[in-house]
């Protein structure tokens, strides 16, 4: 695509028209071969983000995104990777990379894809190295780690080769864009599972129609007061191949948590901190938690809603309170690092 056809892009956003998958992969694909000046890739980012993102405009990107970067060919039939959208400011502790220990601590295989913070102080791959653990693209190392540790770490700068052209962009934007969208549709081992937390119920309907297009195993959560995971600071909203339901944290068995017992910390070091207590079975109990909570509507996914909800949380706290989780960020790590 030439930059006169940036040009009618633009026009065309401005005059609310909708863009077809293929163009949109195009435009991306076209960013990764530095064919627009930055502003027009901002002004792009900024109109998508001002009128709302269309299935096929997600789509399009994340074709883009897959066709432009680095496989991941793991030899596993079946595992899950949990990730929230990003964005929604509420700094909280690392929940989904946690979250995704104390599954593949219950016997489960998990491939997590993650990045460095955008909006908050510790992203996944802030908190994975943090603990001397070095992120790799080697096919043979990613395998043995998910088959010796039933974990593996997928960090995106070395896979999403795209992401590289709109780090600086995004950056400075300070604002979402279809890119905090799209960092859960792009891990690049392309799990049949997910559990992918969003901010609102509109980018919640949006997934559901991309995944039920993509043909995986999902769930998708939300808390009502605008949590990217399942905060049980309140009520929740969970979405399913099988159901749609939203739950009180009672219901589950659970005290409601106040925001105070959710933040990240300051710093990296505090975050991590938090991490490494909820593995250790010392973290204050709002902690474990949020932990327990989101892990097992993981576990509910990747046992295709055989298991109830009920089972799934006896599941999950059995990997902590076992130590199970534990000894897997550790193999993990001696693998690793």
């Amino acid at each position: 695509m030439t930059k006169q056809t940036m040009k009618d892009i633009l026009n065309r956003m401005l005059n609310h028209e909708e863009l077809s998958r293929e163009e949109m992969k195009q435009i991306l694909v076209g960013i990764t071969q530095s064919e627009y000046p930055t502003e027009q890739i901002t002004a792009l980012l900024t109109a998508l983000q001002m009128r709302g993102v269309t299935v096929e405009e997600l789509l399009g990107f994340r074709d883009g995104i897959l066709e432009t970067g680095v496989p991941a060919l793991l030899n596993a039939d079946r595992y899950i990777d949990v990730v929230g959208t990003g964005g929604d400011r509420k700094n909280t502790f690392n929940i989904s990379t946690t979250s995704c220990f104390v599954i593949a601590g219950a016997g489960y295989k998990v491939a997590k894809h993650g990045n460095y913070a955008a909006t908050s102080v510790s992203g996944a791959s802030n908190v994975i190295q943090h603990h001397g653990i070095k992120f790799t693209d080697d096919l043979d190392r990613l395998n043995r780690s998910l088959n010796e540790a039933g974990i593996v770490y997928l960090h995106a700068q070395l896979f999403a080769r795209a992401m590289k052209f709109v780090g600086p962009i995004r950056k400075a934007l300070q604002f979402p864009t279809i890119f905090n969208l799209l960092g859960p549709l792009v891990n690049p081992s392309q799990p049949q599972c997910q559990l992918l937390g969003v901010a609102n119920l509109d980018q919640m309907r949006l997934y559901q129609q991309v995944y039920q297009k993509i043909g995986i195993d999902y769930g998708i959560v939300n808390s009502i007061d605008g949590y990217d995971e399942i905060s049980l600071t309140g009520p929740f909203k969970v979405t399913t191949k099988q159901y749609e339901r939203i739950f009180q944290p009672q219901d589950l068995g659970f005290d409601i948590a106040t925001p105070d017992e959710l933040v990240g910390g300051a710093t990296e070091d505090e975050a991590a901190q938090i991490f490494d207590a909820v593995l250790e079975n010392r973290a204050l109990p709002a902690q474990k938690n949020i932990v327990l909570a989101n892990a097992a509507f993981g576990i509910q996914v990747l046992e295709s809603g055989q298991k109830s909800i009920e089972e799934c949380i006896a599941i999950a706290r059995e990997s902590i309170d076992s130590g199970a989780a534990l000894r897997t960020f550790k193999k993990f790590a001696e693998l690793n690092s």
